[in-house]
């Protein structure tokens, strides 16, 4: 009768684990947005260390690279030998790999230090969401704090150009990772103070054909999708995303076979499940493709310098912070199925609005639009991220955060890649049906390829002739960032739609045994 009680009293959390919360959602801000952050900050690295085109990019990429490759095995990894323990090895990886990129001196050393600092951050990520499971033990609270968390991690990915292009107006190119240090030395010095301990029980073997399968399956697929946004379709991309997938398929046979996998494949034959991750990936998909299409439009067509465009971006995160809480709140007194599929209806509204963007005029609408896009990320990723929890027994609670965030990351990786490459083609056929008549075809087809190409042989054109190619080009980006903002709002209406029947009847409960954590009432 006393362990019945406790089951149905699961205790209050106080001061201590508020203030654990704290400690845990600073440093994720850190690591959502050091994807971003370096996306004012290529300028300033090129002109400091000369990198060569390829060294560029994988100073770019390496990170994401790393990091959804091992997301999941790094879960695995706190769940069996303790998730505070993973999490401060992790601030100690992103911390020395932090200083060292500050400090680097040749692209090779940057591209090593980014690589380290995609080891801690995938050590961090899983360990932190855990670790709320475990201080927050009583439903109501745990969502509570799942909505700020969601608020750090997906607002981080929104504020980091804002952060960067203040840091680069300041100071040298180095401090947008200098900054991660003290938060860090402050994760290493209050995590042993206010984050409890805690582990799988049941220590299995360590997966390491899982953990190559893995890599083996998430990095061709990054790649894959980076090459997609970066040259268009190619042998190249294509055979990246096949090898991925086949890879992928391995994995989940792999898995399958385990007594005890690092990813339990039958969570997704649970529409509640399947739907939360995977609509994750999706506004994640519509944020982060929005947010990089928005970014060229407000330099390249609106000709704002760098931190002016980056400030006006700055609202797009508030959305996400402050409905993240909201929909932390709200998740106490409705169904997860009515809050979720609100966020996908604000984010296709939100999009419809962008697009609306013109060549001369676009501020008044792409600015609340990206409110409305953030706030629905906010809500949809809040509620979502605690389905994941809610669905796993709490020693598994780190390999099931490492999900959520590789969906995130898949989400990410594909918004660029996808919108990226809808809003170059609708681009490149619209300036070449528009191009002025006098351009020489061999501007012509380098023009077609990107805008900002364009704009620096417009201004190497004699008069009237660089003025109209500048003024065509400029209106096929526009076209362009229109289309896939249109398609992208037909997709979040889908999704709205899916989210109502999936998790029509869904209500989150604790899985504190090998049951589901989510249940379906008939």
């Amino acid at each position: 009768m006393i362990l019945g009680m406790t089951q149905m009293n699961p205790p209050i959390a106080g001061r201590r684990e508020w203030l654990g919360l704290v400690v845990l959602t600073l440093p994720v801000i850190l690591l959502s947005n050091s994807i971003t952050i370096l996306f004012l900050a290529v300028p300033w690295i090129t002109e400091g260390l000369r990198p060569g085109a390829s060294e560029l990019l994988w100073i770019m990429d390496i990170y994401t690279f790393v990091l959804a490759g091992l997301l999941i095995p790094m879960g695995a990894l706190g769940d069996r030998i303790g998730r505070r323990r993973v999490l401060l090895g992790g601030a100690v990886l992103f911390g020395i790999g932090s200083a060292a990129a500050a400090y680097a001196g040749t692209p090779e050393l940057l591209i090593a230090a980014r690589a380290l600092l995609g080891i801690g951050a995938a050590t961090l990520m899983p360990s932190t969401l855990a670790l709320i499971r475990t201080l927050f033990q009583d439903p109501g609270q745990r969502k509570m704090a799942v909505g700020i968390w969601t608020a750090g991690s997906s607002g981080g990915v929104v504020l980091g150009p804002p952060l960067g292009g203040f840091l680069l107006e300041y100071f040298w190119w180095g401090s947008v990772f200098l900054l991660n240090v003290p938060f860090m030395l402050l994760l290493l010095v209050a995590g042993p103070m206010v984050l409890p301990e805690s582990r799988d029980p049941r220590k299995g073997r360590f997966d390491l054909l899982g953990v190559v399968l893995s890599l083996a399956a998430m990095l061709p697929l990054i790649y894959g999708l980076k090459q997609l946004a970066l040259e268009g379709p190619s042998i190249l991309a294509f055979a990246a995303l096949i090898g991925g997938v086949g890879f992928g398929v391995a994995l989940m046979y792999q898995q399958r076979r385990r007594a005890d996998p690092m990813i339990d494949i039958d969570l997704f034959r649970r529409p509640v499940f399947a739907t939360a991750v995977g609509g994750y990936a999706l506004v994640m998909f519509a944020l982060t493709g929005g947010t990089f299409l928005a970014s060229p439009y407000l330099q390249q067509v609106l000709m704002l310098s760098p931190l002016p465009a980056a400030l006006w971006q700055m609202p797009a995160g508030v959305g996400v912070i402050v409905a993240a809480v909201v929909a932390g709140y709200l998740a106490q007194r409705a169904r997860p199925g009515l809050v979720f599929a609100a966020g996908p209806l604000l984010m296709a509204v939100g999009l419809l609005v962008m697009s609306q963007v013109q060549v001369n005029s676009g501020l008044a609408v792409l600015v609340p639009g990206m409110i409305l896009v953030g706030a629905g990320t906010g809500i949809v990723a809040t509620v979502a991220v605690d389905i994941v929890l809610g669905s796993v027994p709490q020693e598994r609670s780190a390999r099931a955060s490492a999900l959520s965030e590789t969906s995130l990351e898949l989400g990410t990786a594909m918004g660029i890649a996808l919108m990226g490459l809808i809003s170059t083609v609708v681009y490149s056929r619209t300036l070449l049906d528009t191009m002025p008549q006098g351009v020489p075809e061999t501007e012509t087809a380098a023009a077609s390829q990107t805008l900002s190409e364009a704009l620096r042989i417009a201004a190497d054109l004699p008069g009237q002739l660089g003025a109209q190619l500048a003024d065509a080009a400029r209106a096929a980006f526009t076209l362009g960032m229109q289309v896939p903002l249109y398609l992208t709002a037909a997709l979040m209406l889908a999704l709205a739609a899916v989210a109502l029947v999936a998790l029509r009847r869904a209500d989150i409960k604790h899985a504190d045994s090998e049951e589901p954590g989510v249940s379906e009432a008939h």
